[in-house]
């Protein structure tokens, strides 16, 4: 005799609808989640509860009283952030913002984009822009454990050895960072450049790692993020990743396979 399925083994057909309006590149699911607990997104003139509600598409759903358009296809676009740029849409001390420059960097036909992770304020090179929420997402994670590249120009003494140590994390003041890989370059004097590569991406770790370590950090400068590299474009340029690239860095992201 066939099982019947019970009310408590089915599930609605659809997915969240932070989901969804973060794949419509309305904001990062975490953004959509504070709108909904803001009251500023409805389904069919209703105020929505909870991030919760799950939905097979947006049709009915408002933000701000306007309808929500249907997702584009995913864009990726590489940017070389100079330094003095805060990662931030505004600033309430007046700063300027990386869509300051984006302005006259993008090209016309852009969508609304979102950074992947940020770059401090004194940190420059590539920044990563996305259209698809749920793509930010999971490029932020570090669970993802997708390697991030960092070339920074110091002042002090440091060994190889002492660098090599930093393979199995660190911890500094009761915070744990994980495993870095980090190389000297070159050498003049008591000055070197070193290349660090990290998984996690929490706060300022480059920095405070390095001047745990006793050196002055005069410069740092990120060169990838996964594989997509910094490589020639110019100070303050923005490049569009290629779809057929975006394709196959989500087969690695899927698979945790990273080179």
């Amino acid at each position: 005799m066939p099982n019947t399925p019970q009310p408590n083994d089915e599930r609605p057909e659809g997915e969240r609808i932070a989901k969804l309006l973060a794949r419509a590149g309305v904001a990062s699911r975490r953004e959509v989640e504070r709108m909904i607990g803001d009251g500023r997104v409805a389904i069919d003139g209703m105020i929505l509860e909870t991030p919760a509600t799950i939905l097979k598409d947006l049709k009915g759903v408002t933000v701000d009283g306007k309808p929500v358009a249907k997702p584009e296809p995913t864009r990726l676009f590489a940017f070389n952030k100079p330094t003095g740029l805060i990662t931030a849409e505004s600033d309430p001390k007046g700063r300027a913002t990386i869509y300051t420059a984006l302005r006259n960097a993008l090209p016309r036909n852009a969508p609304r984009l979102m950074p992947v992770g940020r770059l401090d304020l004194n940190t420059e090179g590539l920044l990563l822009l996305t259209n698809d929420g749920e793509l930010k997402r999971q490029m932020e994670l570090p669970s993802s454990g997708i390697p991030r590249t960092y070339r920074a120009r110091t002042f002090g003494d440091i060994t190889q050895e002492a660098l090599e140590e930093l393979i199995d994390g660190i911890t500094i003041d009761g915070v744990h960072y994980g495993s870095i890989d980090a190389n000297l370059e070159r050498r003049t004097g008591r000055n070197q450049w070193i290349e660090m590569t990290i998984t996690e991406g929490k706060n300022r770790e480059i920095r405070r790692v390095l001047e745990h370590l006793g050196l002055q950090v005069s410069r740092l400068i990120r060169t990838a993020y996964g594989p997509f590299e910094l490589g020639e474009l110019p100070r303050g340029r923005v490049e569009e990743i290629r779809k057929h690239d975006i394709g196959r860095f989500r087969s690695q992201l899927k698979k945790h396979s990273f080179p």
